[in-house]
């Protein structure tokens, strides 16, 4: 029979939960009690042995069982209680909710992940930098999915070019995929791949991501970086992850706290407190920026530049002429480019970066630079750097 471990409050009588604990379908190996002493008196007895800490039980039981309620357990308390369950790998189920934990395969080559609490967090730029970092005295592999990635994982080796993404785009595939963007910026062998859904712990409802991960092995390299999209997780076990989330986000609200708990360094991107990151786990925590760079020099060029979000221009070498924000946003993008006299776009891989941008310079004859995002820790924060390179997994060649 399973065994499960049930969650408890002190607002309900102890019979009420005694019989409740007797009709649940499992072997209950023992019970927690989350808070609440209204109903209690004294010593109480609920026919199953009573634990001190959840974490006591986690290790006997296959399934955790919440028989709480208001108010000991409100919405907060509830999504880190699950998180909690969920990073031990066990299910979490209640009256009228049932979560799975993710599952990752296994993989046999050291291993990162690259993750984030949602979209436009800065997850790419992250991967970017630990790509570019660990391919110094490395080989490295990255694979990538995304939701616009291809049907069958294609190997990105040569590095993309505007030219070979507008054939991408013209030919009705995604040419701003994270695959693409990643190899474009980083010059390293990136496998792309696609997944359909996501959890809210992070899981894909469906993705060729472990057909990616094995074309990987075949190639051997030192590193495999695997990059997630969104707030979905690669399907795959491996060595250490870092997580990225954004200043205006809360990276322990809901399943996120999952996120963190699977995690071994997060990476604040626009600041940011991480008292409650580290008040929920021990682990590093660097607040950084994002900062666009040219992969060319602009030589004080008139430039218009084309981003997804509010990314500072001012360090720029340029005289910029215009800044569009609307990459996401094909309508408004379409008019910024109406209005737009430059001698040079740059731009994000990002979107609309290919299809509208890329299309818009070909035909004007206005040269295409590609921006990166990098990755800059704030002042007094500890080396990004430093931190990636102790998660570098053992076995990996340095």
């Amino acid at each position: 029979m399973t065994r499960a471990l049930v969650v408890i409050d002190g607002e309900h009588y102890p019979a009420v939960v005694r019989d409740a604990i007797a009709a649940l379908p499992y072997e209950v190996v023992g019970a927690w009690l989350a808070g609440g002493t209204e109903k209690l008196r004294g010593d109480t007895e609920y026919g199953v042995p009573l634990l001190g800490e959840l974490e006591d039980g986690l290790g006997e039981a296959e399934v955790v069982v919440d028989l709480s309620d208001e108010p000991v357990l409100g919405p907060a308390r509830r999504f880190l209680l699950a998180s909690r369950v969920l990073a031990a790998g066990l299910r979490y189920e209640g009256a009228d909710f049932h979560f799975e934990p993710p599952q990752y395969a296994s993989f046999p080559l050291p291993s990162l992940a690259v993750i984030g609490t949602g979209k436009r967090v800065g997850k790419t730029a992250v991967t970017g930098h630990v790509v570019r970092l660990l391919a110094r005295d490395r080989e490295v592999v990255v694979v990538a999915m995304g939701r616009g990635g291809p049907a069958h994982h294609v190997t990105a080796d040569v590095k993309p070019t505007v030219d070979t993404l507008l054939e991408l785009s013209r030919a009705g595939q995604h040419a701003a995929s994270d695959y693409l963007e990643t190899a474009a910026l980083t010059g390293v062998p990136t496998i792309g791949c696609r997944r359909a859904g996501g959890g809210l712990a992070g899981a894909v409802t469906t993705s060729n991501v472990l057909e990616g991960a094995a074309l990987a092995v075949e190639r051997e390299p030192d590193v495999v970086v695997f990059d997630g999209s969104g707030a979905a997780i690669p399907p795959v076990d491996v060595d250490a992850r870092i997580l990225v989330t954004g200043g205006g986000q809360d990276p322990t609200a809901y399943l996120n706290a999952y996120r963190v708990l699977v995690s071994d360094l997060v990476v604040l991107i626009g600041g940011g407190d991480g008292r409650s990151v580290r008040t929920l786990k021990d682990i590093p925590v660097v607040r950084a920026e994002l900062r666009l760079r040219p992969v060319v020099p602009l030589a004080r060029r008139r430039v218009a530049v084309f981003t997804t979000g509010p990314a500072p221009t001012e360090h720029l070498d340029a005289e910029v002429v215009s800044v569009s924000r609307n990459l996401a946003d094909r309508a408004s993008l379409r008019e910024d480019l109406a209005r737009t006299d430059a001698d040079v776009y740059l731009v994000e891989i990002k979107a609309a970066a290919i299809d509208v941008v890329a299309e818009a310079a070909h035909e004007r004859g206005v040269e295409l630079v590609f921006a990166e995002n990098e990755v800059v820790a704030l002042d007094g924060e500890p080396s990004l750097d430093e931190a990636i390179l102790r998660l570098v997994p053992v076995g990996a060649r340095t």
